[in-house]
């Protein structure tokens, strides 16, 4: 049956996208101003496709609007760009609350001793069902002047990495050779990133990055959409490496 889900998104992505959809992108996703002309005909379709197969849900009573789904869904939708998807295969659902909320904590550290309580967060990604997301942050992280941070790239980005199997930094990559590189090139800036912090220096990406290989690919897709020149100075090879996989390049893009 796969055919006729291909041919049902095809039409959704050719219908127009409401006159009031793009007033909402150009309003609360500024990075749509940066693309060109022919990716934004492309993000729209993507854009509705994502509407369309994905139950947005508002959380605790929370009432979600046009504005909220499509602010989130357009965001999502940068990170489907030039590439053949599935639109993130395993989502169902996006939960979000108002604002920050309070989630079970679990960590088991080095010794396995294991933590456990309650932690404020403001977005989180299940391997398998949902992703959940405070609508203030989204608001926030969707500013362009508010630097290489952008929760939903970030929760989305943690979708892709569980396309093929484990949350592990390690998208699904259909060229072994890229797939070698992909090892290779984060696998090191990862490791320097580790250092960095280490020895108290500062690094371009946030120092979340540093948690884990999943989170390390999560925050470097934040700063290849939000911050790419700098990414792009400050670790040319990861910036490379990104390039090749979403097929895009922001840092030519018009700002």
């Amino acid at each position: 049956m796969g055919w006729l889900r291909e041919r049902r998104r095809g039409r959704i992505r050719q219908t127009p996208l409401p006159d009031a959809w793009w007033s909402i992108l150009a309003s609360r996703v500024p990075l749509v101003h940066r693309l060109p002309p022919t990716d934004r005909e492309e993000l729209s379709g993507h854009t509705q496709v994502l509407l369309a197969e994905k139950h947005f849900e508002g959380a605790g009573g929370f009432e979600l609007s046009d504005e909220i789904r499509v602010t989130i869904a357009a965001q999502a939708a940068f990170l489907l760009l030039h590439r053949r998807t599935d639109y993130f295969p395993r989502l169902v659902s996006v939960i979000v609350y108002p604002s920050l909320y309070v989630a079970p904590h679990r960590e088991e550290d080095e010794a396995g001793i294991v933590s456990e309580g309650m932690e404020t967060r403001a977005g989180e990604s299940w391997s398998r069902g949902a992703i959940v997301l405070s609508w203030d942050d989204v608001q926030e992280m969707a500013d362009h002047d508010h630097g290489a941070r952008n929760i939903v790239l970030h929760e989305f980005a943690h979708q892709l990495d569980v396309e093929n199997g484990p949350s592990d930094g390690v998208p699904f990559l259909a060229d072994s050779g890229l797939r070698e590189d992909w090892v290779r090139i984060l696998g090191r800036a990862y490791d320097r990133l580790g250092w960095d912090l280490a020895r108290g220096q500062g690094s371009f990406l946030d120092p979340y990055a540093g948690t884990n290989p999943a989170e390390f690919f999560a925050v470097a897709t934040e700063a290849f959409f939000e911050a790419p020149r700098g990414l792009a100075e400050q670790v040319p090879a990861l910036y490379g490496l990104l390039r090749r996989y979403f097929r895009q390049d922001p840092a030519a893009w018009v700002v």
